[in-house]
């Protein structure tokens, strides 16, 4: 099930007792959440009726003591548990999850929420699942395709329409950064004007070309030490409209992936992408990304502020910095 499947279901009155909201896309998590959230929390009992519990600090025993409680002045309550599935979480917590899933069946006051970035569909927990409870794709698009539909699915949420061929623009000028496309649907629906359909041309007026390709030749420069064509590469971005929070934002999930290669952890992508990151993790040692995600904060805080430098010298600064 998809998310727009799951507004549908959720608008027609149907609550299931257990969700697992898997993938590696955050946005669609949260949107998902939010959307269960809304149906299953009474208005101003959310306080009393949902728990939020991380995966790496939770007991079997303390998540059963959870779903089983009552809910207070509401029919359910909301159970969320993160990340069931991280290499720190405790193993008798993913075993005890189809228990869990399956007594929730023949209940009513509980809903359940389990949320998992990367989860490996062949375990037990996982499969647990299964109607009638359901598993939600959070997957990151993975092409232009569906980077456009969820670009006319997003344009329909905010109330706007898109002519044909702006959708595949936009997938085109800002790539698979749904939170970005959010925004710059947001921006050309503003300069369409109310109840008027957006066309390519607001797309070209209101959005930045902040596509994938760009920004991969920024990291790959950074990452393999071209500290000239990384300045050089930077400037276009900028001057092309690119906002200074958003490269900062894709250079640290970048170097998060380089240091979670390092510490011998996985990432997601293709097969050739793993091998570049790979290579690229192996030119920094393990205090030097540290430092680089240190660096990375400090820029931030800067963009936010706390400096006098304009945004472009200091991410300038920046990537001097993490190439060098």
């Amino acid at each position: 099930m998809n998310l727009d499947e799951l507004a549908a279901e959720l608008r027609a009155g149907t609550v299931r007792p257990a969700y697992l909201l898997a993938g590696d896309e955050l946005l669609l998590r949260d949107d998902a959440l939010a959307l269960l959230r809304e149906t299953v929390v009474a208005p101003g009992t959310a306080d009393f009726n949902t728990d939020r519990l991380a995966g790496d600090k939770t007991s079997s025993a303390a998540l059963k003591d959870s779903v089983r409680a009552l809910p207070v002045m509401a029919s359910r309550r909301l159970v969320v548990l993160e990340e069931p599935d991280r290499e720190r979480s405790r193993e008798g917590l993913r075993a005890a999850l189809p228990e869990v899933v399956q007594e929730l069946v023949a209940q009513e006051q509980t809903v359940l929420v389990v949320t998992a970035a990367q989860p490996d569909r062949r375990t037990k927990w996982v499969k647990a699942f299964a109607a009638p409870a359901v598993s939600i794709d959070c997957s990151a698009p993975r092409n232009a395709r569906q980077i456009a539909a969820f670009a006319r699915s997003e344009a329909e949420r905010q109330g706007a329409q898109l002519e044909p061929g702006a959708a595949e623009l936009l997938a085109e000028r800002v790539g698979p950064k749904l939170l970005v496309l959010r925004q710059e649907i947001a921006k050309a629906s503003l300069l369409a004007g109310p109840g008027v359909r957006i066309e390519r041309h607001h797309v070209e007026e209101a959005s930045c070309d902040v596509a994938e390709a760009p920004i991969w030749d920024l990291t790959d420069a950074i990452g393999e030490g071209r500290a000239g064509d990384a300045l050089a590469t930077l400037g276009r971005l900028l001057a092309g409209g690119a906002a200074p929070p958003l490269l900062l934002g894709s250079l640290a999930a970048h170097f998060r992936k380089l240091a979670r290669l390092r510490g011998g952890g996985k990432v997601p992508g293709p097969p050739f992408v793993q091998r570049k990151l790979s290579g690229q993790a192996r030119r920094y040692t393990a205090p030097r990304l540290v430092r680089c995600l240190k660096a990375i904060h400090q820029a931030d805080l800067a963009l936010k502020g706390q400096s006098a430098l304009k945004p472009s010298l200091t991410l300038e600064r920046l990537v001097l910095g993490l190439a060098a």
